[in-house]
């Protein structure tokens, strides 16, 4: 983490606060983003809970339905009501079949006796449109029921006071029109009712009208008949307390349904965010800390053993940032190296320079020449090299990899060697094996295409086999042979170049594909190879997952590089 810190130093500088003041950081570090008292992702978790409560609140207009649908079985009773108790009376409170006139005393008991099964007040008027009874001032029942008044305290009291301001508010809301306040008069005649006088014309007719503390009356009025002669109007009205108590109650425990959903609703809305907003706000912190340089990768809360979408993002932040971490100490490294490369024939280049001044012949002043023609090449060399292997890293990470026929690319290969330096370099061999490990023939090679196929990036493929060839031919003398095998192992396709060489020594099979690494033989000059061209050969191959391992030929002199690259299909021929 040396190299992210170093190089975080100089290039993310300007996150670092002039004063080191605020809450976010206590060493001077600005955040990239503010500090929120609560994070806006907690609000919208709210909003879509509460939205979702909202469609449970509006159950609550429903219950006005309910009420409407109890008044209305309650007319269609007090109808029925009223014209059973008619018929009773024009059947049997008249004298005879032709009299127009009831007889009060039969009628009085009827009233009397129906008035205290339904509790219905019932009120007659004759076809004069006077009141002739009214249940009021028979003795109906003369019990008296004392009712104690329920005191309402603490809780129960809050709750009373809730369902009542919600009956008000849903009562101005949802009232169905307005309605007449009814008026106890003391002479009642039928012209007080118009309901009554409809009666009295031979209609059913009824009214809702509203008391004063809220609630309605409804009162029905039929005719009373005998033989479709109207002899009287008949009057009965009833309360609807019982229906707003009943209502009232199912406000209240909706009331108190609602109260506790949304208490849970708050309390999970709140547990989600914190197990979700809150993480991620950390994370994001640890980032942005990290990406000022005051923090490591150890630092940035570990949420891998949830197994949920954060524990996702907290690995792979960590996995991101280890990455870059080596990335950068990489590219540090990189630059020492090429530095440290670079001085050395600079150094050489100053000193021939320098020297050429006190050069007093011909000879050694061509022999400084010819250092200095060296240095330069060499210094060309290094740069063409570097330059190569950093434009490599870039084209791969922004190139998609296709699907590569490694038996057609190695004979082009070897096609342009052989046509370009024929003669020139030794002699390049191509063997093709198939499952069973025998060499194929030409006409047997095409057919098993398929079992050669990767995936991967043709042109850095091709300059990892040519470095590969071009490394062997290096070891190699004019006269000498140099192959190349394709061959399948598992669900692996390998590709293996040895050559004739001195070999590798065993301590160095590690290290020559290291940066800037060179163990060329005794005669060859120095400064020929920049030692960058295995190390670009490991860089292909690990960026298309696969593997690189050198070791010497056992019986005979030589080494042998062997690449390994998974198949495309994952599967070769012949493997199960």
């Amino acid at each position: 983490m040396t190299g992210l810190k170093h190089y975080m130093g100089s290039d993310i500088g300007i996150v670092k606060a002039e004063h080191a003041s605020g809450p976010d950081d206590d060493r001077g570090v600005k955040l990239l983003r503010p500090k929120r008292r609560v994070s806006p992702l907690t609000f919208r978790i709210l909003a879509v809970n509460l939205i979702a409560l909202g469609f449970l609140a509006g159950g609550i207009l429903y219950i006005d339905q309910y009420q409407e649908a109890m008044i209305e079985s309650r007319i269609v009773a007090l109808v029925k009501d009223a014209e059973v108790m008619a018929g009773a009376l024009g059947e049997a409170a008249t004298a005879s079949t032709d009299t127009s006139e009831l007889r009060l005393k039969p009628a009085e008991q009827i009233i009397v006796r129906v008035v205290g099964v339904t509790n219905n007040r019932t009120r007659l008027f004759g076809l004069d449109g006077n009141l002739w009874l009214d249940s009021r001032d028979l003795a109906v029942d003369q019990s008296v029921i004392i009712d104690k008044i329920p005191l309402y305290e603490g809780w129960s009291a809050f709750w009373r006071r809730m369902a009542d301001n919600m009956t008000l508010a849903l009562n101005s809301l949802h009232r169905r029109k307005s309605l007449e306040l009814y008026h106890e008069v003391k002479d009642q005649i039928a012209a007080h009712y118009p309901e009554v006088e409809s009666a009295l014309e031979g209609n059913t007719a009824y009214r809702i009208r509203r008391l004063s503390d809220g609630s309605e009356i409804i009162t029905a009025a039929v005719p009373v008949q005998r033989f479709r002669r109207v002899l009287g109007a008949l009057l009965l009205s009833a309360d609807t307390r019982d229906i707003r108590d009943a209502v009232e109650k199912i406000r209240l425990n909706f009331l108190k349904f609602f109260g506790v959903v949304l208490l849970v609703t708050l309390l999970l809305s709140f547990f989600l965010a914190r197990t979700i907003v809150r993480p991620i706000l950390r994370l994001a912190r640890s980032a942005d800390r990290i990406s000022a340089g005051t923090h490591t990768v150890a630092d940035i809360p570990d949420y891998s053993s949830r197994n949920d979408e954060v524990g996702d993002l907290s690995r792979s932040l960590k996995d991101m940032t280890l990455t870059l971490a080596r990335q950068i100490d990489a590219v540090a490294s990189f630059a020492a190296d090429v530095s440290h490369e670079l001085k050395n024939p600079l150094t050489s280049l100053r000193s021939a320079v320098e020297t050429m001044s006190l050069a007093k012949t011909e000879a050694a002043k061509e022999k400084l020449l010819s250092i200095i023609a060296d240095d330069v090449g060499r210094l060309d060399r290094l740069i063409s090299d570097i330059s190569n292997m950093s434009r490599l890293d870039a084209e791969m990470s922004r190139s998609q990899m296709g699907e590569v026929n490694l038996r057609a690319l190695l004979e082009t290969l070897i096609d342009l060697y052989d046509s370009s330096q024929n003669g020139k370099i030794p002699t390049l061999h191509l063997e093709i094996s198939g499952k069973e490990g025998k060499v194929l023939k030409k006409s047997e090679q095409k057919k098993l295409d398929k079992a050669y196929f990767v995936s991967g990036l043709e042109g850095q493929l091709g300059q990892l086999y040519r470095n590969l060839i071009d490394n062997a031919i290096s070891f190699s003398d004019k006269g000498g042979h140099i192959w190349i095998r394709l061959r399948q192992n598992k669900d692996m396709v390998q590709v293996v170049v040895e050559d004739e060489g001195q070999g590798i020594p065993e301590d160095r099979l590690e290290d020559i594909f290291d940066r800037f690494y060179t163990e060329r033989p005794k005669a060859e000059a120095f400064g020929k190879h920049s030692g960058l061209g295995l190390s670009i050969c490991k860089q292909i191959v690990e960026a298309h997952g696969g593997a690189i391992i050198a070791e010497n030929r056992r019986r005979v002199k030589g080494a042998r590089f062997i690449v390994q690259l998974r198949h495309l299909s994952g599967k070769t021929e012949g493997s199960s």
